[in-house]
C-alpha cells in the first residue's frame, strides 16, 4: 500500500461488500450486482455526480472479472489509442478465447468518430465497453453508443454514507488511520458530510487535510473539532452541467406554474448559487408570465419585464430583489393558460392555409386612391358607437376554429370573460 497516495485513493472499497452507497443498483439481488458476481456485466455506462463511486465500481469489477481490464481516458486518448486497444483485444479473443473490458472515463467527451471507432467491435463481443461520466449520456454521447450500453445512474452519496465512509477511513489500520489516534467530533463530522454534498472523495480529503494539519495533542491523539472541519472542507461546491441545469429549470418552471413561491426561490437561489445567469432565469419567468398566468393577472408579465430591466439595469446582487419580486408575483397570481392555448390555436389554424383576401372593408386606406379601391370600404369605426363597441366581421375569411381564446374564471380574466359575453362573442363553454 503506498502510505504518500491521497487517502481517497487509498481508501478505495476493492470489493462490493466494501462499497458503500448505490443500494439502488448495487444492492443484493440488484442487476448490476448479480452481473458483477457471475461476470457476465454487458457493455454498460455509469452516469452520477463526482465522488458517488463509479471509477471504484469499475475497479471492482477489474479484480473480480476473468476477463481482460484496459482503462482509458477520453481527454487524453485518441483513436489511435482505441485501436490498439482493439487489435490487442481482438487477439487476446482468437487466442485464448478472452473478453476485454474498457474502462473510458469522461466518456462523454468522446468525439463521434472516437465513438464510432469502437461500435463494431461492441457488437461482436471483441470489447465490454463500460463508459463513466457525469453528464447525462443521452445528451452528451452519441446515440450509437447509448444505444449499444445498459444506463446505469448513480445518485449522490446520502449523508450516512459519507459519515461511513470517513468512519472507515479513521478505523482502517492498513489504508487509514486506524494506526494513529484520531478523534472526531460529532458535530465536525456532521459538518464534513453535509458540505461534501454526497461526494465521498470530498469529504476524505478533508479529513486528511484536518489530520495532516492538526498537531497531536500532549496524549498523542489528533482531535478534530467543527472549527477545525470547518478550515479543512470549503464551501458546498455544485457542479452545474448542462443536464442539471435543464433539471434545475424544468422544477423551477413547474414551481412557478405550481404556485409554490418557497420551491421557486430554492430552485432560483440555487442556480444562482451554481453560476448561472440570472438572465436565463429570467427569460422563463417572463414566459410564464404569460403561459401560465397571462389575463388572470396581466400585471405579471409587468412585473417580470420590469425585473429582467432592474437586472440590465443594476446587474446582480443588487436585482436578486427585484427577480425575487417577479418570482413571487407569478406564482402567487391566479393562473390560466387561456393565452397559450389561443395562440396555439391561431398557429395551428394558419398552418392548414388556404389564404385569402383580406376583407375588402379592413384593408389599408391610408395611401392616395385607396377609396377608388374600396379599400375601407364598409368599415365601421367603433368610437362611433354606444360603447365603442360594434360588432363587425374582422376574422380572416379562412380562419375557422373559432373562439381560440377562451377566458378562465380566474383573476381579472373573468372580468374578460363577462365583457366578452356582453358583447355577443361566443359562450366560453363551463369550466
Amino acid at each position: 500500500m503506498d502510505r504518500l497516495a491521497p487517502l481517497a485513493d487509498r481508501m478505495r472499497p476493492r470489493t462490493l461488500a466494501e462499497f458503500i452507497g448505490q443500494e439502488q443498483i448495487v444492492g443484493e439481488g440488484k442487476l448490476l450486482r448479480r452481473a458483477i458476481e457471475a461476470d457476465r456485466l454487458t457493455s454498460s455506462i455509469f452516469w452520477g455526480p463526482p465522488g458517488t463511486g463509479k471509477t471504484t465500481l469499475a475497479s471492482i469489477i477489474a479484480e473480480t472479472t476473468r476477463a481482460a481490464f484496459v482503462k482509458l481516458n477520453a481527454v487524453t486518448s485518441g483513436v489511435a489509442d482505441v485501436r490498439e486497444v482493439l487489435k490487442t483485444a481482438e487477439e487476446r479473443l482468437k487466442l485464448y478465447g478472452q473478453t476485454t473490458y474498457l474502462l473510458l472515463d469522461e466518456c462523454h467527451r468522446w468525439s463521434k468518430a472516437q465513438s464510432d471507432s469502437i461500435l463494431p467491435a461492441i457488437e461482436r463481443g471483441v470489447i465490454r465497453f463500460i463508459g463513466s461520466t457525469t453528464e447525462n449520456p443521452m445528451i452528451a454521447m452519441t446515440p450509437a453508443i447509448v444505444s449499444r450500453c445498459r444506463l446505469f445512474r448513480f445518485e449522490a452519496l446520502k449523508l450516512e454514507d459519507v459519515k461511513r465512509a470517513v468512519r472507515q477511513a479513521i478505523a482502517d489500520r492498513e489504508r487509514g488511520y486506524g494506526d494513529q489516534y484520531v478523534r472526531i467530533d460529532d458535530d465536525a463530522l456532521d459538518h464534513i458530510a453535509r458540505v461534501a454534498n454526497g461526494d465521498a472523495r470530498s469529504a476524505l480529503n478533508a479529513l486528511e487535510l484536518a489530520v495532516l494539519t492538526t498537531p497531536m495533542d500532549a496524549g498523542g491523539s489528533t482531535h478534530i473539532t467543527l472549527a477545525i472541519a470547518e478550515e479543512s472542507i470549503q464551501s458546498r461546491v455544485m457542479r452545474m452541467d448542462e443536464s442539471l441545469l435543464y433539471d434545475m429549470l424544468s422544477a423551477f418552471c413547474k414551481s412557478l406554474r405550481g404556485s409554490d413561491s418557497d420551491a421557486a426561490l430554492a430552485w432560483f437561489a440555487r442556480m444562482v448559487y451554481g453560476g448561472v445567469d440570472p438572465r436565463i432565469v429570467m427569460r422563463r419567468v417572463i414566459v410564464h408570465a404569460s403561459e401560465d398566468v397571462g389575463m388572470a393577472n396581466p400585471m405579471a408579465l409587468q412585473q417580470a419585464v420590469a425585473a429582467y430591466q432592474a437586472l440590465e439595469a443594476v446587474g446582480m446582487p443588487e436585482a436578486r430583489l427585484a427577480i425575487a419580486q417577479a418570482i413571487i408575483a407569478v406564482c402567487e397570481s391566479p393562473k390560466s393558460n387561456a393565452v397559450l392555448m389561443a395562440v396555439e390555436r391561431a398557429l395551428a389554424d394558419a398552418e392548414k392555409g388556404g389564404f385569402q383576401s383580406v376583407p375588402q372593408h379592413l384593408r389599408d386606406t391610408h395611401y392616395h386612391g385607396a377609396e377608388k379601391l374600396g379599400s375601407g370600404e364598409g368599415y365601421k369605426y367603433v368610437h362611433d358607437y354606444p360603447g365603442h363597441f360594434v360588432r363587425q366581421e374582422y376574422r380572416p375569411l379562412e380562419a375557422g376554429g373559432f373562439p381560440y381564446y377562451v377566458p378562465s374564471r380566474q383573476g381579472y380574466e373573468n372580468e374578460v370573460r363577462s365583457l366578452r359575453k356582453t358583447r355577443g362573442f361566443e359562450d366560453p363553454p363551463k369550466d
